[in-house]
């Protein structure tokens, strides 16, 4: 396995600077998925004590959906130029505020409200990257992100019953929870993080924007096509697969189950595969990874049981484990100091936008011809593998 001193250094319980602040990113993540659990019921609250209608509800709601992906698109500039640290609290702090506000302000108010809070919280999720790729050498980078992606998948265990909880008690309750930890999270994190805002303008030549430097990196550009595709394909997990399993005549625990397998296999064994592959080439593990997707999703079109199912998410599982942490990694290993916010912005907006394409198409698919969607799905896996072979070929 190949040594990576931050990561050592917290295991041995003597982290210097950089490792701390590579600690205190997870932490927080944990926190902060722990809390946010406010979007699992916002159509709840809407139509319940709002009073919205379930279309005009949805629509609201997808206005957030909206906010957080050109907020994970385009935030990250505001970091590379005014510093990720001033960045990461300000737009988290507030946005952690006017949740909390919700519950106070009429009903016209959170039409705009929402989305707005939602830009901000992506904006500070991608100065937050920002700031762990930046506390960490390049080619180093792939432990940091599997450990913040493990604590982001723990505190998601804990979140929805925190929040079931909470909203069986008062919806009011649930928006002040979670915007008030969002708040004590980015208190505590600017103890630690580096009081220095990096003097981008100084840094960067005339000319050489985000543009500019995808100019120049074409195996970027493709390889974020790659991207895009797999992420419709994964995101099949939370909108059409539901759909199968109960037309297939299964119970809901059996969709839960399927869930839990792959949050379980993800918190015990990314950290170590990820440990394990470090320092091999990207390319040739995100391939594999998305192929790996394609396989599992091939598999739900198996005649339905317990066992296909789960050996299904098993094996879908095992390329999340391998692309994910790979993926992110090399991105921000590819971006010059200057616009590591952009580049971590960039690549997160890819990977999360199967949360507004994959149901739409998904679901369309799945309505006129159900037998077809999963070999579809499967097929643009795969395509999305031979885009990563391409992105090597050109980087070539």
């Amino acid at each position: 396995m190949p040594a990576d001193p931050v990561w050592q250094g917290l295991v041995r319980g003597d982290p210097g600077p950089a490792a701390r602040r590579l600690g205190a990113g997870p932490a927080a993540r944990f926190v902060s998925s722990a809390a946010s659990f406010t979007m699992l019921f916002l159509t709840l609250y809407l139509t319940g004590p709002r009073g919205m209608s379930t279309a005009t509800a949805g629509l609201l709601a997808g206005t957030v959906g909206v906010g957080f992906l050109v907020g994970n698109f385009t935030g990250g500039r505001w970091g590379d130029r005014f510093g990720h640290r001033r960045v990461l609290l300000t737009a988290s702090s507030t946005g952690g505020l006017m949740l909390a506000v919700v519950p106070l302000v009429p009903l016209w108010v959170l039409v705009g409200l929402l989305p707005v809070q939602a830009y901000l919280m992506a904006t500070g999720s991608v100065s937050s990257g920002a700031l762990s790729a930046l506390a960490v050498p390049r080619g180093q980078r792939r432990t940091s992100v599997a450990v913040g992606r493990a604590a982001s998948n723990a505190g998601f265990v804990l979140g929805p019953p925190l929040g079931a909880l909470l909203v069986t008690w008062s919806y009011d309750a649930m928006f002040v929870v979670d915007g008030l930890a969002v708040i004590v999270v980015r208190l505590a994190l600017s103890r630690v993080l580096p009081r220095d805002a990096p003097d981008i303008a100084t840094a960067r030549a005339p000319g050489h924007g985000l543009l500019r430097a995808l100019r120049l990196d074409r195996p970027l550009v493709v390889l974020l096509v790659g991207v895009v595709l797999v992420d419709l394909v994964y995101r099949q997990l939370y909108s059409t697969l539901p759909l199968h399993l109960r037309d297939s005549g299964q119970p809901v625990w059996l969709y839960a189950t399927v869930i839990a397998v792959g949050s379980a296999l993800i918190l015990v064994l990314e950290i170590p595969v990820t440990q394990w592959l470090q320092g091999r080439e990207a390319y040739g593990v995100i391939a594999l990874g998305y192929a790996l997707v394609g396989v599992g999703t091939a598999m739900f079109a198996l005649p339905v049981s317990i066992a296909s199912v789960v050996l299904a998410m098993v094996v879908l599982t095992a390329g999340e484990i391998l692309y994910k942490t790979t993926a992110t990694a090399h991105v921000l290993d590819q971006a010059p100091d200057h616009l590591v916010g952009q580049y971590q912005g960039l690549y997160t907006g890819a990977a999360t936008s199967g949360t507004l394409i994959s149901a739409p198409i998904g679901t369309a698919v799945y309505a006129v011809a159900p037998d077809l969607l999963w070999a579809l799905m499967a097929a643009l896996a795969l395509v999305a593998a031979a885009f990563v072979l391409v992105a090597r070929r050109v980087s070539g």
